[in-house]
């Protein structure tokens, strides 16, 4: 069975205002710190956090699991732990893909990230955002580029189901991802062409890096991609969501869709042959609407339902899901979601409730540690 880990980034903030706070330093030499007393497993680190580009976030990543229960411990262990280090650094963590409130964002330090900031700009500068990146295992890269090939059309209603971004500098954008437009500034993020094969793969990136625009491999950012460090694809569309138990069933779908393509390419189906143009109107789409609008059917590429997109990938992938005994997880998260709405409608009902977006961001702290526990 393919296995799958789960990358997070959350936010930092303030326990009162829900104003951001530039505090991974601290929260990081807290896990340090935590992690002196804590036995290594197999000489690697106690703990999995990183800083991101922004000192307002903290990143974590899962170990590689092949069972989804697994998973959820692994995600509601880290979040707990992400929260623990916070606290003892007078913060709070928040799974949100934007921040509610304006803020000026304050850049880690680090020569990779003075370069970023060199090189981008404005667009570096104000790029805040927190996403959820889930890896699935290959048996080769040319298995990886046959998968990239065959998931493009599918990849916006992930983005549709993870959103959780609606506010942006203080207002609201309007979007249900408005990171997801964010994110789509830098130069090289954004679905793909079908590549055809490891090797065509290989020469675009390199063909980029030969441009001097993007700085290495780790800048390749692909909606979906080959992970340089791991033997993986990469699917990189989701918002951090705001509960826990939603990038278990992101997780689910996506290694469903993994394998459903790799059973493809052995089958000898060829991929889609859609165009990146139809591609970026299904993720513009997906990030205006969320699960509030109308989205774009991965199959016929026409206007449908949110329940109609999200049917129609449940649907593709559904053989490799009850294969990997994911069906009933999966058909309950649907479910749940559909009803209950993603982090978009959740922070908007907040703000109708609490009436200020500060309360919103302290609230979905809140939320995150509830879903933590």
């Amino acid at each position: 069975m393919r296995s799958v880990g789960v990358e997070e980034e959350l936010l930092l903030v303030d326990a009162r205002s829900g104003e951001p706070l530039a505090l991974s330093g601290a929260v990081l030499a807290a896990a340090d710190r935590s992690a002196g007393h804590l036995p290594g497993r197999g000489g690697a680190p106690a703990h999995t956090f990183e800083k991101e580009l922004q000192k307002e976030q903290l990143e974590f990543a899962t170990k590689p699991v092949t069972e989804m229960g697994e998973l959820q411990e692994e995600i509601t262990r880290w979040r707990a732990e992400a929260a623990r280090h916070a606290a003892s650094a007078g913060a709070l963590v928040a799974a949100l893909g934007t921040s509610p409130l304006p803020v000026r964002p304050s850049l880690s330090a680090g020569t990779r990230y003075e370069w970023l900031s060199e090189q981008l700009g404005l667009t570096a500068q104000e790029q805040l955002t927190c996403g959820c990146h889930v890896h699935v295992s290959v048996e080769s890269d040319e298995e990886g580029v046959a998968v990239l090939d065959r998931i493009r059309p599918w990849l916006p209603v992930l983005t549709a189901m993870s959103a959780n971004s609606p506010f942006w500098q203080g207002q609201d954008s309007g979007y249900g991802s408005y990171r997801s437009r964010v994110w789509n500034r830098l130069p090289s993020a954004g679905p793909t062409d079908t590549f055809g094969s490891a090797d065509r793969y290989h020469e675009q990136v390199r063909a980029m890096l030969d441009t001097g625009v993007l700085r290495d491999e780790g800048m390749m950012y692909f909606d979906a991609r080959l992970s340089a460090a791991y033997p993986t694809v990469e699917v990189r569309v989701a918002d951090v969501c705001l509960e826990a138990s939603t990038p278990v069933l992101l997780a689910a779908l996506v290694r469903g869709l993994v394998e459903t393509a790799a059973r493809e390419w052995r089958d000898g189906r060829p991929p889609a042959r859609i165009g990146t143009g139809l591609l970026r109107l299904a993720a513009w789409r997906a990030s205006r609407s969320g699960l509030d609008g109308p989205l774009i059917d991965p199959g016929t590429m026409r206007e449908t339902s949110p329940a109609g997109a999200v049917e129609a990938l449940h649907a593709h992938v559904r053989e490799a899901l009850a294969d990997h005994g994911d069906d009933e997880r999966v058909r309950e998260g649907i479910a749940r979601l559909m009803e209950r709405g993603n982090g978009a409608r959740v922070q908007r009902e907040l703000l109708r409730t609490e009436g200020s977006l500060g309360a919103v961001a302290t609230r979905c702290a809140e939320i995150t540690a509830v879903a933590a526990t």
